[in-house]
């Protein structure tokens, strides 16, 4: 079964979701310098969508991460850890993760979205890389082996 086969449940995908935004909110406040303004100038521009906003965004567009993800966790679990795995190949996860946000985005409606992606999409995905182990960690205390 795969990953996204075992994460199916809203609930946990809420939970997942809130988790996911925390590690954002964390990530993006340890950001320094013009490119730490300019990425916490964007996420307080998304946060002030409305409430939960990021939370929700997240959510959204976790069916299709874990879908998209999917292969590369199936290799860490035969290799024994797929946190570990998922950790060690950052990048080739970093660049799935952006390809699902990258087909979200352009069916986007929401200009002020749109425009922060844009803003934000060619720098990120170092931070999105970073992000990765804690990504896969809260994932892994979900997942349904």
């Amino acid at each position: 079964m795969g990953l996204s086969n075992s994460i199916q449940d809203q609930e946990t995908q809420a939970k997942i979701a809130e988790e996911c935004a925390e590690l954002m909110d964390t990530q993006v406040a340890a950001k320094k310098g013009i490119s730490g303004i300019a990425i916490k100038t964007a996420y307080r521009a998304l946060k002030g969508l409305g409430p939960n906003y990021i939370q929700r965004a997240l959510q959204g567009l976790l069916p299709p991460a874990l879908k998209a993800v999917d292969p590369i966790w199936d290799e860490g679990i035969q290799a024994g850890d797929p946190v570990a795995h998922l950790s060690q190949n950052r990048e080739k996860t970093a660049e799935v993760l952006l390809s699902v946000t990258d087909t979200k985005i352009s069916k986007a409606k929401n200009k002020i979205v749109i425009a922060t992606y844009k803003q934000v999409r060619k720098s990120v995905k170092g931070d999105v890389e970073e992000a990765v182990p804690g990504l896969a960690t809260i994932i892994n205390n979900y997942a349904h082996s």
